[in-house]
């Protein structure tokens, strides 16, 4: 265990004085009845605070990147940068699964590279960074590998991609991914229009139409975030996706 903090602690870029915080962040649940140990020897004390330390560092970062930036802007880019689809993708960059510490059975399982013990076990990491070497060690890695993404989610392209929006809301919801289908296709072929309707399990989530099947999907995906805002299209579990009577 030793060695592999001293490995990791060359990709945190930081040394901790006290290296039973990592250590803590580092131990899944699943660990604990092989040792004995204390259900708060566990990292979900930590995630819990990690997750607050790590908005905390984004929000001032594009706060005062974008001084020109609208409220609603400022919350879609954040929300991108936490997102659960964002910081599984960190943690695997980063090999985190390798680090955990977690029972043999949930590593047979699979459990190495589950999102939802990366994303913890990342916002865990955070959350030690920061009471080990205070809010700058935290922001030193976060800028590192969360931060970095700031610039290239702020042009048009990827702002506008609703389709990866739409895909982030679904499996931030443990909801089936959307797919599309294709409704009609009109016009000749050198002028032909597609319409389009996306799915979210079998509920019909939204619609568009285009001169190409990638933007008639992105329309429909646009509609279907639409909908969801305006709660015309609502998600109450995982499992009992319901739309509204004003549909």
């Amino acid at each position: 265990m030793d060695e592999n903090i001293l490995k990791l602690e060359k990709i945190l870029l930081h040394h901790f004085r006290d290296p039973k915080l990592l250590r803590c962040a580092l131990t899944h649940r699943s660990s604990l009845p092989d040792v004995g140990a204390n259900p708060n020897d566990a990292n979900e004390r930590l995630e819990l605070l990690g997750d607050s330390v790590l908005d905390l560092i984004v929000v001032d970062d594009i706060w005062h990147r974008y001084p020109n930036m609208q409220e609603g802007d400022l919350s879609k880019l954040k929300a991108m940068l936490v997102s659960g689809t964002a910081l599984h993708r960190v943690a695997e960059e980063l090999q985190i699964g390798n680090y955990i510490v977690m029972s043999d059975s949930e590593a047979r399982n699979g459990g190495r590279k589950r999102c939802s013990i990366l994303e913890d076990t990342l916002e865990a990491i955070i959350a030690a960074l920061y009471l080990d070497g205070g809010i700058s060690a935290a922001r030193t890695f976060v800028c590192k590998y969360i931060l970095c993404r700031a610039e290239y989610l702020t042009n048009t392209e990827a702002d506008n991609n609703y389709k990866s929006q739409l895909l982030e809301f679904a499996q931030g919801r443990g909801l089936q991914s959307p797919h599309y289908e294709i409704v009609c296709e009109r016009g000749p072929d050198h002028k032909k229009e597609f319409e389009i309707e996306v799915y979210i399990g079998e509920i019909l989530s939204g619609r568009g139409a285009g001169n190409s099947k990638k933007i008639a999907q992105q329309n429909a995906a646009h509609d279907a975030i639409n909908r969801i805002q305006s709660n015309l299209l609502i998600f109450i579990d995982s499992k009992s996706p319901i739309q509204s009577d004003n549909t």
